[in-house]
Formats: structure tokens, sequence, C-alpha cells
């Protein structure tokens, strides 16, 4: 409770708190310190507007007697002519001038409230203040700007037709404006500022049993930090004071050498004599009458007087006890609810506490489990080091048996060699001629292959150790191919690339089946059908994943758009993919399925797309030949090369009907276009039809051919010209293609027995340009072989 004891200025306990009319409090002393002069503040959200429509009011009586006006302001908000820079303080000012005097709103009171009949009509015509506003007085949705005064009895200015000076009393120079600092209501007063607002009884009594019941002394009320215990009050300012504080911001001499300083206990005293009971309160009206009646309709406490003066004749009036007892036996009735459901919280907590130890203990266990698992994968990396450790001695043992085998082996050659060496030189000294030449040629000769022998072999080692072949021109080179041979080093290198990828891959699975810590097989998948689309011949679909279950990707299932078996088109952890080159004017079912390491999921609803009735196309720049310009967002074509150049468009086709035009928008009598369709890997620096690959109507300014695998058949008078148009009518149901220029069939059906994926094309070399107009439902052919729009 202590919480909500402490001022939200200040942090600590209420001291003499007031209540400001959004039914916020604050300390006096508080509420003082942060008011300040309504010259010195700008018009908050509605400071630069003029205020022409509801508004609220309600008037309330402090706890010394002293009536104040408060206005709740709920207006309809208008801008200026001036860009809105008009200050409210200037508008009040304005009005100022019509604000009339108490009596004469009185007596248009009373004159108003004669009969019901002129009361609504009064009503009416002052645009429904009286009821709209009474009700905006316990609304939280006005606009923040509150004002009180100490001007007439703010009962009159209901139902009143004079609004500019009677809904705003006069502010002037001297007076304060006060930010409620928990909602940020905008309070405006007269000179007497904060001292204005009504005496917070009940919190004062509650905040004064907690500190008895709790031995807390009184703090000062002005010390900036970690407030001392208060030692004094002044009686006239209401304040309390520690030593310090008193010394520096009251002292005794000058005029505050007059005021009386009492000890905090009978400065309690004091505040609550002033305050007075309830029951001796004195209507600010009718200062011989006690406010005994409440007023169900204006908030406010009543006296038999202003009754008398008509000014509540028509209103709900009960008496003040009564009302204060029903309140309690309201709000007596509301804690019980309330304690009810703080109980149940409370139990709720207590079971979420118990689950502490549970949580340990888990804890517990499953660090016990990824130590044991940790250990075993340590114990299985020793004992794989273990086997490498085997695997490098061994490769030791056998390099060292080959290097002596080799040793042994060069060794014996070594010793033939410097045998023969010897015995040449022996033989160099003999001094027979005869003699030496019997034996020189051999000599000679096994000399030679025995030299021829070593290059052999050394070539042959090089190329065994670095895959190239070496002259030997010098016993270094020769030496140092045989220490190649020979490298000390383990030519030997241990991939841990996967093992390290996995050990930082190495995480927890949230899921659990069963008692083994293993994923869940997840649950089916939800496809989110505002996200997907179809548009042209792709369709996208998005899912979203199943809930609670874990994922390691999914798998996109699409039909043929014929109502056939499903296949797979995707797999990934992605949750959106779009599916290219589907067939046109065909109905798509797609259904989506996750999976991990337990197994599969279910199969999401399945949803149906539809592609376009027509294809949408330009020219794809990917598929062009060199030296071919494209213009106008891929749609127009031309080229400056002599040889002819081919272009395809950016959808293949495989089924449906598809018409399709080229407009000829420049044509000289040397160009050999040709228009038709081919393969994705046609040639792309031939004429179209001039490979197998391509079918296509070559066409001068005279006549055109067929053309296809180079072969021309079925000449057709009949050219083009500039201006002219070329249609393609591919209907791949029939498995043919027909040419039409200028609307008019050129010769009969082109070419038949068409299958597979077809991409429009057509063929330019210089001095011609042509524009493709895609997106044409295919038209019907009339009788005399002219095309038909449907």
């Amino acid at each position: 409770m202590e919480e909500e004891l402490k001022c939200a200025v200040c942090k600590q306990l209420f001291a003499n708190p007031v209540l400001l009319p959004c039914y916020h409090s604050t300390c006096l002393n508080c509420a003082v310190q942060i008011q300040s002069p309504v010259h010195q503040q700008s018009l908050p959200a509605t400071s630069n507007t003029n205020l022409n429509g509801h508004h609220s009011h309600v008037s309330t009586t402090n706890f010394h007697g002293h009536s104040h006006h408060i206005v709740i302001t709920t207006a309809t908000v208008h801008h200026n002519n001036n860009n809105g820079s008009t200050p409210l303080h200037q508008n009040l000012h304005h009005n100022q001038g019509h604000h009339n005097e108490s009596n004469s709103v009185n007596s248009f009171r009373a004159d108003s409230d004669k009969s019901s009949t002129t009361s609504s009509t009064s009503s009416q015509t002052s645009g429904g203040e009286d009821s709209s506003d009474k009700v905006s007085v316990l609304s939280e949705t006005d606009s923040g700007v509150v004002i009180c005064s100490n001007s007439s009895r703010p009962n009159s200015y209901v139902s009143s037709h004079n609004m500019h000076g009677l809904l705003f009393p006069p502010i002037q120079s001297t007076s304060f404006c006060l930010s409620c600092p928990v909602c940020h209501k905008t309070v405006y007063f007269d000179e007497n500022g904060a001292h204005n607002l009504p005496k917070y009884r009940v919190m004062q009594n509650i905040v004064d049993r907690y500190i008895e019941s709790r031995n807390l002394g009184t703090k000062c009320q002005m010390c900036e930090r970690s407030p001392k215990l208060a030692t004094v009050m002044c009686e006239q300012c209401e304040i309390f004071y520690c030593d310090k504080c008193q010394a520096s911001c009251h002292p005794q001499r000058g005029p505050l050498a007059k005021h009386s300083l009492v000890n905090p206990t009978q400065g309690k005293v004091v505040l609550k004599e002033k305050a007075g009971p309830l029951d001796y309160f004195k209507c600010p009206d009718h200062s011989m009458e006690s406010l005994n009646m409440y007023c169900m309709l204006c908030k406010v406490p009543v006296c038999i007087g202003c009754l008398q003066d008509m000014k509540h004749a028509d209103h709900d009036v009960q008496p003040i006890q009564h009302m204060s007892k029903a309140q309690k036996t309201d709000l007596s009735h509301n804690l019980q609810q309330l304690s009810g459901k703080a109980k149940a919280e409370s139990e709720f907590i207590q079971r979420l506490k118990t689950q502490t130890e549970k949580i340990n203990e888990s804890s517990l266990s499953l660090e016990k489990q990824v130590t044991a698992q940790v250990d075993a994968i340590i114990e299985n990396l020793q004992r794989r080091k273990h086997e490498l450790m085997e695997f490098i001695h061994k490769e030791k043992e056998y390099k060292l048996r080959s290097l002596k085998a080799e040793v042994s082996s060069h060794g014996q050659r070594l010793q033939n060699t410097t045998s023969l060496i010897q015995f040449c030189i022996e033989a160099l000294k003999e001094t027979d001629p005869l003699a030496f030449l019997q034996i020189g040629s051999l000599l000679l000769a096994r000399v030679r292959n025995l030299e021829t022998s070593w290059i052999s072999d050394l070539d042959d080692s090089a190329s065994a150790t670095d895959g190239s072949t070496m002259q030997m021109s010098s016993g270094r080179n020769a030496s140092y191919l045989l220490a190649s041979m020979f490298n000390p080093e383990l030519d030997l290198t241990l991939d841990d690339r996967g093992v390290t990828h996995a050990i930082r891959q190495l995480n927890f699975i949230q899921m659990k089946h069963g008692e083994e810590r293993k994923p869940a097989a997840p649950g089916p998948v939800v496809i989110i059908p505002e996200e997907c689309s179809a548009e042209n011949n792709s369709v996208t679909i998005a899912w979203q994943p199943p809930p609670t279950s874990f994922v390691e990707g999914y798998v996109l299932e699409l039909d043929d758009g014929a109502g056939g078996a499903f296949r797979e088109v995707y797999c990934g952890k992605e949750t959106i993919c779009t599916v290219d080159g589907l067939h046109f004017n065909s109905l798509y079912n797609a259904r989506v399925r996750s999976f991990n390491s337990t197994g599969e999921g279910g199969y999401s609803d399945t949803i149906s797309l539809q592609t376009a009735e027509v294809a949408w196309f330009t020219f794809d720049p990917s598929l062009i030949a060199h030296g071919v310009r494209l213009l106008n967002e891929n749609n127009t074509a031309t080229t400056d090369s002599y040889e002819p150049r081919l272009i395809l468009g950016s959808v293949g086709f495989a089924r449906g009907v598809h018409y399709w035009e080229f407009s000829v928008d420049k044509y000289d009598a040397s160009a050999d276009p040709s228009f038709g369709i081919a393969r994705i890997d046609a040639a792309k620096d031939e004429m179209l039809g001039k490979d197998d690959k391509g079918w296509g109507m070559y066409v001068d300014h005279q006549r055109s051919w067929f053309i296809h695998c180079g072969v021309h058949s079925c000449r057709t008078e009949g050219g083009i010209g500039t201006g002219s148009t070329v249609g393609i009518l591919l209907d791949l149901d029939r498995r043919q293609i027909s040419f039409y220029v200028n609307e008019e069939q050129q010769g009969p059906v082109a070419f038949t027995s068409l299958y597979g994926v077809f991409y429009p094309a057509v063929s330019l070399n210089c001095n011609v340009t042509v524009t493709l107009h895609t997106a044409m439902e295919h038209p019907v052919l009339t009788e005399n072989g002219t095309l038909c729009r449907r």
C-alpha cells in the first residue's frame, strides 16, 4: 500500500495532500513548487486553436469552504486564420469583456428552468452543452485543459448561452497553471494558485494512520534528497521543516516572523482542525447552511439554500451521508471481487514458486545428461586420435622401410659403378695399344650404358616426385632429385572441418519425444492464403511453421495444373517459394509438409492458384544474340548486324493456345526477318529456322516462306512493310502453328507435331525494327481466312 501513499513529485509519503480535478493527488507544497505563471506557459496540444464546441463543467468545494471553478474541455478544435498562433490566455483575455455577473447568470438560469420544454430548447440551442458536458466530466478523452478560479459559482455556467464570458473566467497576468505529474492534464488557477485545490482528507488520514502504525516520523517537505525528520510546522504555510530547511527557507524574521511554528505532532492537529469535520462544511453561497446534500448530476455537495435557489431543482439530490454509505458499499463489494482475484493470483504465484525445485531437478538431470554426452564425444575423439596416431606410425615405418630399400639398391649400384670406374682407371694405365683396343670399345659401351641407366632412373624418380621430367645436367640436380624422392615430411593432412563445424552446430533440441531426448515429428504446416499469389505463369506460396515443433526443412509439392499427381518442386528451409515456368490458364494445387530428423509432418491444407489466361512477356535480354539492342522496356528489338541475329521471348510454352504479334516499326527491302518459335538452345547467330530447333516464317516485301532445318516450303505471295503486323498463333492443344500478316492468314498451317517447350522467337538483321505485343487473347479464324477478335 505504501506506493499508493507516495507523492508522484517528491516520491515521499503525502504531506498535506491536495486533490487535482483529474482525481490524482500531490502534496500541497509540491503543487506550489511545480505551478508556474500562465504567461510563461504556451498552450499545450490545443493552445493554437479557438475552442468552439462542447465543454464540461463541474463545481467543487474545498475543505476550507472556498468554491473554485474547473473546466475540462472536450471541444472540437478549429484552427485560427493566423495559423493558430494565438495563445489560450490571449483568447481568454479577448473574452473577458463578455463575462457576466453571477446575479445575471443566476437569473438566466432560473428563467431557463421554468419548464422542461424551455430547458430542452435551451440545451439544443447551446449545442447540447448540458448533457454532453456532464458526461465528459468523468471522461478520460478530454483535451487535458482544466481551469480553476475563485470566480462566481460555476453552477450558473451550465446551459449558459454566453459561452465566451462564462465558459472561461478571465485569466490575468497573475494567474497560475499546473500540469498533473501523472496524466499531464493542465489546470489553470487565479492568483491563489495551487491553494485553490481541495484538501485530500481521506489520503491524509490514511497516511497519518500508516505513520502511526509504523512509528514513522513526519518528514521535512523542503529537503531535496533524503528528507530528514521534521522538527517544526508553520501553521500559516502548512509546511513541515527540518532545522536546516527552516533556517534557510523559513527564517524567523521579516514577514515570516509573525508565522507560528509548532512541533510536527501539534501541526497535524492544527491541520485537522483547519479541515474540520464534514458535517460542519458551510456552503460558500449560503454561509449559514451546511453542505448536507449531494447532487448526483453535478457531482458536488449542496445545501438547502441551493435547492431553494432552483440551481439544482431538476437534479437528483441525495443526503450526503446516504451517498457516502452507498459508495462505501459499492467499493466494499468491488473490493471483495478484487480480493478474490488477488487471492487466486497469490495462489498461482505460490504454485509458480513450487516449480523452482522441479526446475532445479530438471536442470541437474540435464547437466548430467549433457556431461555424459560430451564425455562420450570426447571418448570417441580420443579413440579416433589413437587410431590416427597408429596410422601415422605405420606410415612412418613404411616410409623408413622404403628409404632403407632405396638406400640398399642405390648402394649396390654405387658399388658396381665404383668397381667399373676403378677397373677402367686400371685399364687406362695399359701401355700396350693393341691390348687396350681389345677391350676399349667394351669398356666405353659399359660406361655409357651405366650413365644412361643412372639418368633414366633419376628422370623416372623426378617424374614420380613432381609429375614432370627434367634433364639431368649436373650432379647437383641429381642430388636434388634423389633427395626429393624421400621427402621426410609425411604427406598427410587431418581434415577436421566437418567435426569442427559439427561441434559449433552442437545445440539443444527443445522438443522431447517420450523419455528419449530427440525432436518429435513436426505438426502440419499452415499455409498463409493472403500471402499466396499467382502472376503470369508463376505462383507464390507462403506458409508458417507448425507451432511448438522443431523443423529442419519443408517440401513444397505442386500438381500439373490439370488435376494430376503432385510432384516435389522445392525442398529447403525457407517459408516462401515462387515457382516459375508454369502453364498459362491452369489451376494449380499446392501443399506443404515439414520434416526433421525424426520424421515428416502431415500435409497442409491444399491451396489452389490460377495462372493468367493470356501470356504477358517481353524479349529476354539473356536469350539474345550479340549485337541486338532492346528498347521500350525490352519490347522493341533492332540490330545493326548484316547477319541474322536471333531473339527469344522470356516465356516458354508447352500447353495451351497462345497468340502474339509483332509490329514492323522500320523495314528496308533488303532486310530478312523471320518470325516464329524456337527451342531455348537454338543457334543465336543464324536465321530462325536454319537449324532443327527453330520454326519460322521468312518474309520480305513481296512473299514469304516457311523455314525449318534450313528447308524452305509453301511460298506465299504477300509481304510486309513499315507498319505491318505479323501474328503467330501457337496451338499446342493441336500441336500446330499458323502465321498471319496484317490479320490475314499467311498460307496454310505452317508446322504440326510440335512437342516440347517453345519460346517466341524472331531473327533480324540491319534495317528492320519490330515491337512485340503480348497478353492478347487468341483470335478465331473466319471462313474467309481473316482473324476475328473475341
